[in-house]
């Protein structure tokens, strides 16, 4: 199978895991554009949708699927969304997209974070896949400094921000062992806006695309 094929294949296997008449969270990213194009083919009944993102937004709207304020809703029961990587514990990276803090904003409304991604997302330690960090602006200099001091290298991500108008910095040569402290750390630098470790927000289930059909990890 293509990596197109896993992605429409995960897709379909996550519309099994949305609950009929609830509000369902949706994240960002091609392989959850084909979860909500299986979504919208399966016809399944919502009463709508809290999405991470103007883009994801757009093709819900398209598809007839009402999408709802974040601020009008108090909780999920499953949140919908891909991974950059992930860990054999559910720890991820997330926000090749730029989407990384409204999906942290949809995912912590949620019980249940359901993680769609395929094979070659699956890594033994975080930190080969640039980690994406938003930032204001006039912080950015200060925030690479200290990546520096960790021997991480922190660039701009060229000609990108995000929905709530902040540049990206993309962060190479990290080995992150311990996700939650990094996490932790990293959020306490002033300027740091959101960083793309999910480890607070890990996936609970993971439907994997693979050359044999859909795996199904739980953490």
């Amino acid at each position: 199978m293509t990596q197109d094929e896993l992605k429409a294949a995960v897709g379909r296997a996550a519309v099994a895991l949305v609950t009929p008449g609830s509000v369902l969270g949706v994240g960002t990213g091609s392989t959850v554009n084909k979860f909500i194009d299986a979504l919208a083919e399966a016809r399944v009944p919502l009463k709508g949708a809290v999405s991470s993102s103007e883009q994801s937004t757009q093709r819900l709207k398209a598809h007839g699927i009402a999408v709802l304020e974040a601020h009008n809703v108090d909780r999920l029961a499953v949140y919908v969304d891909g991974a950059d990587e992930i860990d054999p514990r559910g720890f991820m990276i997330k926000g090749g997209g730029a989407a990384l803090t409204r999906e942290k904003i949809v995912a912590d409304l949620a019980d249940r974070f359901v993680c769609i991604a395929d094979e070659s997302k699956q890594v033994a330690v975080l930190g080969a896949f640039p980690l994406p960090v938003e930032v204001i602006p006039m912080a950015a200099a200060q925030v690479a400094r200290r990546f520096a001091a960790l021997g991480g290298q922190a660039t701009a991500r060229p000609g990108v921000l995000t929905d709530n108008g902040h540049p990206i910095l993309d962060v190479r040569g990290l080995r992150i062992e311990d996700p939650l402290a990094l996490e932790a750390e990293i959020n306490q630098w002033p300027g740091v806006v959101t960083v793309g470790i999910f480890a607070r927000h890990k996936a609970h289930t993971c439907l994997l695309g693979c050359s044999t059909g859909v795996r199904t990890l739980v953490f």
